[in-house]
């Protein structure tokens, strides 16, 4: 009986670019996950973080010829995922001064809606809303470092390439994120 070795994800991505659709899939596969949990903390939104990593995925698949085998996957990965969930970001703002210009109504509901609904009630999922709530409520860079590194299990070096920052810069923010939400749950 022979066991079969997992290949890694740089061997998988040249094998996608020979035309070996199935080792697309198991990239896919291996980083789908973490990829929505990524853009579901940035977004909030459980739909905008499907149709993100969604995006994620396919500008990866397009960019594939630019990855650097020589490097980590999930960082490259999760790059472009950042730069999908900052677009979106940017274009829910956009939108949201452009329907505030329109009918302040519209904005106002739209921002209104923060409350748990019935099934949140529950003491425990009450709380990790308002923690989610939060972390989305801490700046961007924070909000980036905290979620690679606690929710993700990136690695310092792997956050630093990722968001493209120094090391120290990953433990600074990172530092700076914690001290922030105890802040705010103190307040709670």
């Amino acid at each position: 009986m022979t066991t079969e070795t997992p290949t890694d994800d740089g061997a998988l991505a040249a094998r996608s670019l020979a035309g070996d659709d199935a080792a697309f899939a198991e990239i896919m596969r291996r980083h789908r996950g973490a990829i929505y949990r990524l853009a579901l903390g940035i977004t909030g939104n459980p739909d905008a973080a499907l149709d993100l990593t969604q995006d994620s995925f396919v500008a990866a698949y397009r960019n594939l010829a630019r990855y650097d085998s020589a490097r980590p996957f999930r960082p490259w990965l999760t790059t472009i995922a950042l730069n999908r969930c900052r677009d979106w970001r940017r274009r829910q703002r956009v939108r949201r001064l452009l329907s505030f210009a329109s009918d302040p109504q519209v904005a106002i509901d739209a921002a209104a809606d923060d409350a748990p609904d019935a099934e949140r009630q529950i003491a425990g999922r009450t709380e990790i809303a308002a923690l989610s709530r939060h972390i989305a409520q801490l700046p961007a860079r924070l909000r980036e470092v905290l979620l690679l590194r606690t929710v993700e299990g990136l690695s310092q070096a792997e956050t630093a390439e990722a968001l493209g920052i120094t090391i120290k810069a990953v433990e600074t923010r990172l530092a700076r994120a914690r001290a922030a939400l105890a802040e705010r749950l103190g307040r709670v």
